[in-house]
C-alpha cells in the first residue's frame, strides 16, 4: 500500500493553504521575511510534492524587511476560480493585506492589490455556488454585549474583480473556547446544507488547535462543533513529538474522500523546534454533518495510507550540493529581505556575496505596519530551510578580510539567534571563528514597548591565512560540530556547541532555521567580496 508520511513538506513551510485543480493539488505557505516570498508547491498525490514558483518576487515589486524573522508574510490563503489563481495574504512589512493573481499558478503572479478597506489579520476569500465573491478575517469586531469588541471573525461580501467590498463587514464568529485565544486563519466552505467556519485558536505554539462552527445562512448564526477542538495535541503534553498543530485548510479529493493540510512541529531532542512549523495532512471522514479529522485516533500520524484514486508521482530532489553554474539561485534559496541592492551576483559559477554595511545580527526592531516603509532592511545572506533534523552544510570559500569585514556560513534562527563560522580580521591577522549570537527581550517585537539587546560571543578562533577555504556545519539534533579545512575529506574540528543556545523555548515555533552564506561590512560599506564555490546541504 502506498503511504502518505508526515510532513509532507518538512521544514519552516508553515500555515498551508491548498485547492484541488482537476487531477492537480497547490498549496502555498507562509515565508514571513525571506524573499521571494510566499512558495507554491504542486503535487498529483498528496505525499509528494515539488516546489513551482514563488508568489512575490522582485519582478512584482515584492518589498520585505529583514529584522527579527517573525514579520513579513504570514496566513496566506490560496483560491481558485474560473481559471485564475489567488492569493489573499497581509504583509507586515508594507501596506498590510492585498492579493494577487494568476494565471499558471507556477506564475508570474501579478503586482499586489492592495486591500485598503479589509482590516484586521488572516484574511481569506470564499467563491460560493451561486457565483458570489466573500471575503472574511480577524480583528476586535465582537460584541460582547458589555459595548467591549472581543477578537472574532467578520465576514463581507466582495467584489473580486475590482478588488473593493460590497457592504459593511459583519461579525460572524467569536470562537469555539469562551474567550478562547486567537481565533484566527477563518477559512469558509459550502458543503450540502450547511456553510463551515474553519478557524484556529489557542495561539499558534503549545495550543495550537482547529476549530469548526457551521450555518444553514452565510451570514447567519454559526453554531459550534460540540466536539471543538477538531484537531489539536494540547492535551498530549509538552513532550509530543508532534506540537503545536492546528491551521488547517480542506481539500476534496476526485474520489469523494476528504483530507486537511496543517501545521505542526516536530521537536528535536525533546523540548526544542528547531525546524519551526511544518506542512503535516490528514484525512477527514464525514459523521452527522460534521468534519472528524484523522478518525480512529483524533491525532496527527507519521503516516496515512495514500487513497486507491491516487497513485504516486515522484518529483526529482532538490540537488544536495549548488554549484551556481545558473545565472539564477534556484526557488528554494532565499534571501531575508528584498535585496534592493547590487549586492550580489553569480559569476563564472561563483556566488559573490559583497560586505555591504548591513548585518546577519543587526538590532532587532519594533514592527511597524505604519506605511512608513525602509528600504535598507536586507542582509548579503543566501540560504535555504533546515528540513530535517540531521543535517550538514557545507561551502567552499575564497575571502580575505581586509578591514572590518567578515564571510562565512550560518545557522540563522528566529528572533537574532545565530551561529556564524566566519573569516575576519583581528588584530591585523586573518582568522576563523566561531560566533554565537543571542538577544534578550521581555515581549514580542508586534507588542508596544518591544526593547531587546544583542549578545554576541565568539566560542572559537583559529589563524588561517589562505584565502581558501572550506566551512561545514553538522547538525545532529542539538549536538553542532564544526569543521573548517582545505580539502573535504581532511577537515579538522574547530569546535563543538550546544544547538539549544540558538533554539531556546523561547524563540516559539514561528520560523525554523535557515542555513546559508554571508557576508557583512559590520556597519561599514566595503566593496570586498566573498565568492562561494559551491553550497552543499546534505541530510543524513
Amino acid at each position: 500500500m502506498n503511504r502518505i508520511v508526515n510532513p509532507i513538506i518538512p521544514g519552516y513551510y508553515p500555515d498551508p493553504s491548498i485547492i484541488r485543480v482537476d487531477d492537480d493539488f497547490y498549496l502555498t505557505c507562509s515565508s514571513f521575511e525571506m524573499c521571494p516570498g510566499i512558495p507554491v508547491f504542486h503535487s498529483k498525490d498528496l505525499a509528494h510534492w515539488e516546489q513551482i514558483g514563488n508568489a512575490l518576487t522582485v519582478e512584482n515589486d515584492f518589498h520585505m524587511e529583514k529584522n527579527c524573522g517573525v514579520g513579513g508574510l504570514m496566513a496566506p490563503t490560496l483560491r481558485y476560480k474560473n481559471g485564475k489563481y489567488y492569493i489573499i495574504n497581509a504583509n507586515f512589512a508594507d501596506k498590510g493585506n492585498y492579493i494577487v493573481t494568476a494565471d499558471d499558478p507556477k506564475g508570474p503572479w501579478s503586482r499586489p492589490h492592495w486591500l485598503d478597506d479589509v482590516p484586521g489579520i488572516d484574511a481569506s476569500i470564499f467563491f460560493d455556488n451561486d457565483g458570489k465573491t466573500y471575503i472574511m478575517g480577524t480583528g476586535q469586531v465582537w460584541d460582547n454585549g458589555a459595548g467591549v469588541k472581543e477578537n472574532g471573525i467578520w465576514l463581507a461580501e466582495y467584489d473580486i474583480d475590482n478588488f473593493k467590498m460590497i457592504g459593511e463587514p459583519v461579525a460572524i464568529y467569536n470562537s469555539a473556547m469562551r474567550k478562547g485565544s486567537s481565533p484566527e486563519a477563518p477559512h469558509l466552505y459550502h458543503i450540502g446544507d450547511y456553510y463551515y467556519l474553519m478557524i484556529a485558536e489557542g495561539g499558534t505554539e503549545h495550543y495550537h488547535s482547529v476549530m469548526i462552527a457551521r450555518s444553514k445562512e452565510i451570514f447567519g448564526f454559526y453554531e459550534g462543533n460540540p466536539a471543538n477542538p477538531v484537531m489539536t495535541h494540547r492535551n498530549m503534553g509538552f513532550t509530543c513529538p508532534i506540537t503545536n498543530v492546528g491551521h488547517a485548510d480542506l481539500v476534496e479529493l476526485k474520489d469523494g474522500n476528504w483530507y486537511a493540510v496543517l501545521l505542526g512541529s516536530r521537536l528535536v531532542d525533546g523540548n526544542h523546534k528547531n525546524l519551526g512549523r511544518e506542512t503535516f495532512i490528514c484525512p477527514v471522514v464525514w459523521e452527522r454533518e460534521w468534519p472528524l479529522f484523522s478518525p480512529a485516533t483524533g491525532k496527527i500520524e507519521n503516516e496515512y495510507e495514500m487513497p486507491e484514486s491516487l497513485q504516486p508521482v515522484l518529483y526529482e530532489k532538490v540537488r544536495e550540493r549548488e554549484e551556481f553554474d545558473e545565472n539564477q539561485l534556484p526557488m528554494h534559496m532565499v534571501f531575508w529581505g528584498t535585496p534592493l541592492d547590487d549586492f550580489w551576483k553569480i559569476e563564472d559559477s561563483k556566488l559573490k556575496l559583497r560586505c555591504i554595511r548591513q548585518r546577519l545580527d543587526d538590532e532587532l526592531q519594533p514592527m511597524k505596519m505604519d506605511g512608513n516603509l525602509k528600504y535598507d532592511r536586507y542582509t548579503a545572506f543566501v540560504g535555504r530551510r533546515q528540513c530535517a533534523v540531521n543535517v550538514m552544510v557545507t561551502a567552499r570559500m575564497r575571502f580575505i578580510a581586509k578591514n572590518n569585514e567578515s564571510a562565512g556560513i550560518a545557522a540563522v534562527q528566529a528572533m537574532n539567534h545565530q551561529l556564524h563560522v566566519e573569516r575576519a580580521l583581528e588584530d591585523g591577522k586573518q582568522v576563523l571563528k566561531a560566533v554565537v549570537t543571542t538577544a534578550e527581550y521581555d515581549r514580542p517585537p508586534y507588542f508596544p514597548g518591544f526593547e531587546g539587546q544583542t549578545n554576541r560571543q565568539i566560542i572559537a578562533s583559529v589563524p588561517w591565512e589562505q584565502e581558501e577555504i572550506i566551512l561545514q556545519i553538522e547538525m545532529k539534533g542539538e549536538d553542532f560540530v564544526i569543521r573548517y579545512g582545505e580539502k573535504e575529506g581532511t577537515l579538522q574540528m574547530l569546535c563543538k556547541m550546544d544547538g539549544s543556545v540558538i533554539n531556546p523555548e523561547k524563540v516559539g515555533c514561528m520560523c525554523g532555521t535557515l542555513l546559508g552564506m554571508y557576508a557583512t561590512g559590520n556597519g561599514e560599506d566595503s566593496e570586498n567580496i566573498a565568492e562561494f564555490d559551491w553550497f552543499s546541504y546534505r541530510e543524513f
